[in-house]
């Protein structure tokens, strides 16, 4: 049985994750990778999103495919960076995008821990990855989980936005009750495809229209 340090409000629902035959696989996967090369975010941070973010506070949920794999940079929430590292592509066109839609100032951090603690679960579906090495634990048991995650959260909460940037997080749609939860779909941030639709999406204002019609508080983007 995997032992997991994550914040207390997720362990009962995740729990029955933490059981089963793949995620015992999964940690003994991750523990040496971790021991044998250079892996990323630090051991201590692999559940931040949860840690930072606990259950009961989701209000949105943004999926990410990866972490980021240049040192110093990924800290376990989907394109957040630490203070001081500067901002890879798509978080900047993320910021670009946050200025065009709300008129608020590209800010001087690429942390978005500030969002976490605000209810955004910053999630990407692989949770550690190798440095230097884009996708290396894919397919290895993370999607499975995370994909667990998102199907408890559409299960147990309303009224939740999920959004969904690019093929692969729109692949996540089929796990979410669209009847009582909000889904916005677009291309990705990533200058490959900023252009074709992320630019203009407006949905961090459509998110927050849809949180106050719910009578949540919005997000300060």
């Amino acid at each position: 049985m995997a032992q997991v340090k994550i914040h207390p409000s997720w362990q009962p629902l995740l729990q029955p994750e933490f059981d089963k035959e793949y995620f015992e696989n999964l940690i003994q996967f991750v523990k040496k990778e971790y021991q044998t090369t250079t892996c990323y975010p630090p051991g201590s941070l692999i559940f931040n999103a949860f840690n930072q973010c606990p259950f009961e506070n989701v209000k949105v949920v943004l999926i990410g495919q990866d972490p980021y794999h240049e040192p110093g940079q990924a800290h376990g929430l989907c394109f957040s960076v630490n203070d001081g590292i500067p901002f890879p592509p798509s978080l900047n066109n993320i910021f670009k995008e946050i200025q065009t839609d709300l008129g608020k100032p590209v800010p001087a951090s690429g942390n978005l821990t500030r969002w976490a603690n605000q209810g955004v679960l910053l999630l990407n579906a692989t949770l550690t990855v190798r440095a230097h090495q884009a996708a290396s634990h894919q397919k290895k048991g993370w999607e499975e989980f995370t994909d667990a995650v998102i199907k408890i959260i559409s299960e147990t909460k309303q009224n939740v936005v999920f959004i969904l940037w690019g093929s692969y997080a729109q692949s996540k749609a089929q796990l979410i009750d669209a009847s009582k939860h909000c889904i916005l779909r677009s291309a990705h941030p990533s200058p490959l495809s900023a252009y074709r639709g992320f630019f203009g999406n407006h949905h961090f204002s459509v998110c927050n229209g849809y949180l106050k019609q719910h009578g949540l508080s919005e997000i300060d983007w």
